[in-house]
């Protein structure tokens, strides 16, 4: 009889994390796969660590600071000893088959990321992620938040897996880099899908890997510094050149645009110093794009595919982009990836 397959699940703790130890209990009791936890503790203010610590099957990391999700989850990693490595959000909880499903999607036609089916924990009839969009100018978000499950219930390619639950052949990580730890923290999963993409791999969504996520949209002046500024270090590291060149009064608009939202909301001082950071670590910036473009195998042309030009986030985060400027972008984005073939 064949085994099953090895799956070590990467969870990281920080701060109160109330859902940790159900997290951990139905990863450890996962069907279908032979399961094992690598902890994180990046910084969590409860005592569910050091009561996780020493159960079967946990190996608990104390890095002794906060590592961001990057580095945290590149930690956990690197101490995997499964054949699978699962990123599963410490306030995210499986379904008994969803890691040996998510594993399973593994075995299709090049693929390197398979990502799960992300449902609202106090509502689980309704979707939290289906995958994330990615717009052209590096915009990502949770696609199909608020949705009914039902309508996310085919497979599909993805611009972007959700990093809060997503698994991935442990030496295809490793070829891969992990992620960028530079980025510590927000839009390291949409880099790595989009790497994982420009390597022809493919990035599937996995409606039957249910995993039920705690999840709270929230905005913080931290938060808002690391989204523009990873936003901007994707855009300047993945893209060729020329999508660059093209992109370029799209960007400076959208740049322009951000910065008057930040004054109206009172994080325009982040904003600036995301812009700060990338001027004083330029030298650092073209290392990394040097490494990525040296390594990719397939050009922007053919990836414009997975790009969308609409902003739709869904009623429940929040946000909105008006009428204008989406039918503006769709027009932009239309002549761009003419030009690009």
């Amino acid at each position: 009889m064949d085994r099953p397959p090895t799956v070590t699940a990467v969870v990281l703790a920080y701060g109160p994390e109330p859902l940790l130890e159900e997290c951990v209990t139905a990863v450890l009791a996962s069907t279908g796969v032979r399961g094992d936890v690598v902890l994180v503790d990046n910084g969590c203010t409860t005592t569910a660590v050091d009561r996780l610590d020493g159960r079967p099957g946990v190996t608990v990391l104390r890095p002794g600071r906060n590592t961001g999700f990057a580095g945290g989850c590149n930690l956990g990693a690197a101490h995997a000893t499964g054949d699978v490595v699962a990123l599963v959000n410490g306030d995210a909880v499986v379904a008994p088959e969803a890691l040996a499903r998510l594993t399973a999607a593994l075995d299709g036609p090049r693929v390197g990321l398979a990502s799960g089916s992300l449902r609202l924990h106090d509502r689980p009839e309704l979707m939290n992620s289906a995958g994330n969009p990615v717009h052209y100018l590096g915009i990502s978000w949770a696609g199909g938040l608020g949705d009914a499950a039902t309508d996310h219930a085919l497979p599909a390619e993805v611009a972007s897996a959700t990093g809060a639950a997503v698994a991935v052949r442990r030496e295809v990580w490793q070829r891969l880099g992990g992620f960028w730890e530079e980025m510590f923290a927000y839009c390291e999963d949409a880099e790595l899908s989009l790497r994982c993409w420009q390597r022809g791999l493919r990035v599937v969504y996995v409606p039957d890997a249910v995993v039920l996520h705690r999840y709270e949209f929230s905005r913080n002046p931290l938060k808002m510094y690391l989204l523009e500024r990873n936003r901007l270090l994707m855009l300047l590291t993945l893209y060729e050149r020329r999508t660059l060149l093209l992109l370029g009064p799209a960007l400076l608009g959208l740049e322009l645009a951000v910065l008057l939202v930040a004054l109206r909301q009172g994080w325009a001082r982040q904003k600036v110093r995301g812009w700060w950071w990338l001027l004083r670590h330029g030298s650092d910036v073209r290392r990394r794009r040097a490494e990525v473009q040296a390594a990719r195998t397939v050009p922007d042309r053919e990836l414009a595919r997975l790009l969308t030009a609409g902003f739709d986030p869904g009623a429940d985060a929040g946000v909105s982009a008006p009428a204008a400027l989406t039918a503006g972008s769709r027009a932009y984005w239309a002549v761009v990836r003419r030009l690009l073939a």
